[in-house]
């Protein structure tokens, strides 16, 4: 159960470097649209992140059976800026695993904390969104538009399904 988040856990720095490495080959002529094509399927059933509005990433937090602290892994490998690294609610399932796999980097911490964490996140213009490793909606990360992996996978190589916009995601989440 988990495997799979457990694993991105604890490789997450390296998942991120080999994403955007691959994501390099879509410019290739003649393979680009086929690496472009696996990783959009890829990103759809695997790992990718929702675009989410700070009321949202509230109401997550309301309902989320546990929450723990823990840094940015975008920001702690890109180092692009300087906003907050500290900024990653792990959520649910991922309160459960990260803070187990990796104490020194994750602390449990109140719904109340939390929100107040979103909120320096908002004061510095970051970005919330709810990632999602195969079925599991294990966290909100707040990040910037130059450090952020899936939103650059997005953006600047089309892999869409990286970072998707989903109108009713805070409900999908508890069907």
């Amino acid at each position: 159960m988990h495997h799979k988040l457990r694993f991105y856990g604890l490789f997450q720095h390296r998942v991120l470097k080999i994403y955007l490495e691959l994501a390099k080959l879509t410019r290739i002529p003649l393979i680009g649209n086929l690496v472009r094509w696996i990783a959009n399927i890829y990103g759809k059933s695997e790992h990718h992140g929702y675009y989410l509005t700070y009321k949202e990433a509230e109401k997550i937090l309301d309902n989320a059976t546990s929450v723990a602290l823990g840094p940015c892994a975008c920001r702690q490998v890109y180092q692009n800026c300087d906003a907050p690294v500290m900024a990653e609610l792990a959520i649910s399932t991922g309160a459960d695993i990260l803070p187990e796999i990796r104490p020194d980097d994750f602390k449990y911490i109140s719904v109340e904390e939390a929100r107040e964490v979103l909120e320096r996140c908002r004061e510095h213009k970051l970005i919330p969104t709810l990632l999602k490793c195969k079925d599991d909606f294990y966290a909100i990360c707040n990040c910037c538009l130059c450090c952020c992996v899936p939103l650059r996978l997005s953006r600047n190589y089309g892999i869409k399904s990286a970072m998707i916009a989903h109108k009713g995601i805070v409900e999908k989440i508890w069907k």
